[in-house]
């Protein structure tokens, strides 16, 4: 897929993996849409892009609706969706408290809500971008290409992640039967895995926490940077064989319990 001139949507898209992703894609030529909710940086970019922000909760229909619905009628119909969004916890199944002995279990409400923005919030994105592709004149035998972000938390889940790694475990096993529901549309899908990451979940843990969390990855052992993530999302939409895959981007590290 030729990126010049035609629109991506990133939702998640004002900082970390999104926020990288945007800028090579604009730098391609593309013209770039993102959703997320902090206003402040998600307005910045759009305007150093030249491209255009919406504030969006995946998890809200109403919001992606409107969100599309706005990009769209800046910037044309998107040919190119990111998924970036996403939230985690960690919270142990049950929890036993070392004082009284008492046992609680995972809020239910609070795993409820990580699959609500992690894996319906995604779906929900890609049901309503493909719908808009499928609308679209074939370009070089395709409509669109669409790249999500689970996790290698959906292959080795670590103590506390279950409701995290169930989310990221459905994108990863979503993605193929997308892909095979799309392939008469000319739609490609795709997902990434990536491993530990420098993005702003992670610049405001200690330098020596960074540091030994850098590592454990085998090589290199460093924290994954988004420009690594970028460049493998990028990748995905401009290969046009790219379709129906799951692929780790860790540096071959494989998480242990804790």
């Amino acid at each position: 897929m030729n990126l010049n001139g035609i629109t991506a949507v990133i939702t998640g898209g004002a900082s970390g993996l999104g926020a990288a992703t945007a800028r090579l894609l604009a730098s391609r030529g593309a013209r770039v849409g993102i959703f997320d909710l902090n206003d402040t940086l998600g307005t910045a970019l759009a305007k150093e892009l030249g491209g255009a922000y919406a504030k969006v909760n995946v998890s809200s229909e109403t919001d992606v609706d409107q969100g599309f619905a706005t990009i769209r009628q800046a910037l044309g119909q998107e040919r190119i969706l990111i998924n970036c969004a996403g939230i985690g916890n960690a919270i142990k199944t049950i929890s036993r408290d070392r004082d009284s002995g008492a046992i609680t279990h995972f809020p239910l409400a609070d795993f409820e809500k990580i699959i609500q923005v992690n894996l319906i919030g995604t779906f929900r994105c890609i049901a309503k971008s493909a719908a808009g592709m499928a609308l679209l004149p074939p370009i070089d035998g395709e409509r669109g290409a669409i790249v999500n972000t689970a996790s290698v938390a959906a292959e080795d889940g670590q103590i506390g992640q279950a409701a995290y790694s169930a989310s990221k475990g459905g994108v990863v096993g979503m993605t193929l039967p997308i892909a095979r529901d799309l392939a008469r549309e000319l739609i490609r899908v795709n997902t990434i895995l990536p491993g530990i990451f420098d993005t702003p979940l992670l610049q405001s843990a200690p330098e020596t926490v960074k540091q030994a969390l850098a590592a454990q990855v085998p090589n290199p052992s460093r924290l994954g940077d988004p420009a690594d993530y970028a460049a493998l999302a990028v990748h995905m939409c401009e290969n046009s064989y790219f379709n129906g895959e799951d692929v780790r981007l860790d540096g071959a590290i494989r998480m242990a319990p804790r």
